[in-house]
């Protein structure tokens, strides 16, 4: 007999409601425009990973945007307990938690018709990691990522439609599975939803983040190939670059280290992936194992 999943629950300003029942108002700053800031964070055995950079994330977002947060790191690790424990959530989990700048007084775009603090909405959803991550093709998008002198990437805001405009150009190519950006420049900046290394003249090698997030498991990375002996550099990197590296994988907090075999179907090393990145990603569940036992 089948049986539906039980509804999800999810944090909406201080409280935990029925998905059904969840909902913020139609004059809302995030609704509105996008001007929210928020954080993705996994959930393993029980413990959220790197919680405390992420708040700090956070909290130095929301200081740049000028939102006030309403709570302080205590108060966002009860209700993001509040929330898990409301779905019974306890491993193999994903939790997006944005802060917007809050409900408006009318319409637009003026940040003084908004509250002294923001709206909180957490929400915690089963997604596991794959074992063994499937390999990926990319594609050059044609849109590109701003550079600071526009919207400093280092601010972790809720408005994505760079990285929509630059998923829409694949959607009737199912053979590509993500897109991989340039910065204004022409230089490799990341993947649409991930920052990207490369391997190749003896190292690991990523951009610099000028035009790419600040990404938490970006530095994870970059610190577990430190330690095992690997030369690692951030600098400016090209398609070309790319395009003969012996490896190239992408990083992030919801897909840890996913191998990329494909760009512009041009094959990346050998077409499979490779042992650094092998090597890179049993560090890395080593380090998780670590840090959430």
């Amino acid at each position: 007999m089948r049986t539906d999943p039980p509804e999800l629950h999810v944090y909406v300003d201080d409280r935990v409601v029925p998905l059904s029942q969840a909902g913020v108002s139609v004059l809302d700053a995030g609704f509105q425009s996008g001007d929210a800031v928020w954080e993705g964070l996994r959930v393993y055995h029980g413990r959220v990973l790197e919680l405390e950079r992420h708040l700090r994330r956070l909290a130095e977002s929301a200081h740049a945007l000028r939102i006030r947060l309403p709570h302080d790191a205590a108060g966002f690790r009860s209700a993001i307990q509040q929330t898990l424990a409301a779905n019974g959530f306890e491993h193999d989990i994903h939790i997006r938690l944005m802060v917007s700048r809050g409900t408006r007084s009318t319409s637009g775009m003026d940040p003084r018709n908004a509250p002294p603090v923001g709206t909180t909405v957490i929400v915690a959803e089963h997604k596991p990691v794959a074992e063994e991550p499937a390999p990926q093709r990319l594609r050059t998008a044609s849109i590109r990522r701003p550079h600071p002198q526009f919207v400093d990437p280092a601010i972790h805001h809720a408005n994505q439609l760079n990285s929509i405009l630059a998923r829409l150009e694949i959607l009737d190519e199912p053979e590509i599975d993500a897109t991989l950006m340039l910065d204004a420049f022409g230089y490799v900046a990341e993947a649409d939803t991930a920052n990207v290394f490369c391997v190749g003249d003896g190292a690991v090698r990523t951009p610099r983040a000028t035009s790419c997030l600040h990404g938490i498991t970006r530095a994870a990375v970059l610190d577990l190939a430190r330690a095992a002996g690997y030369r690692t550099t951030e600098e400016q990197l090209t398609l070309f670059d790319l395009y003969n590296a012996e490896e190239v994988f992408v990083t992030g907090t919801v897909c840890e280290l996913v191998p990329v075999v494909e760009l512009d179907r041009r094959r990346i090393g050998e077409g499979r992936p490779g042992p650094v990145w092998r090597d890179l990603l049993s560090r890395y569940r080593a380090r998780v194992r670590e840090l959430t036992r």
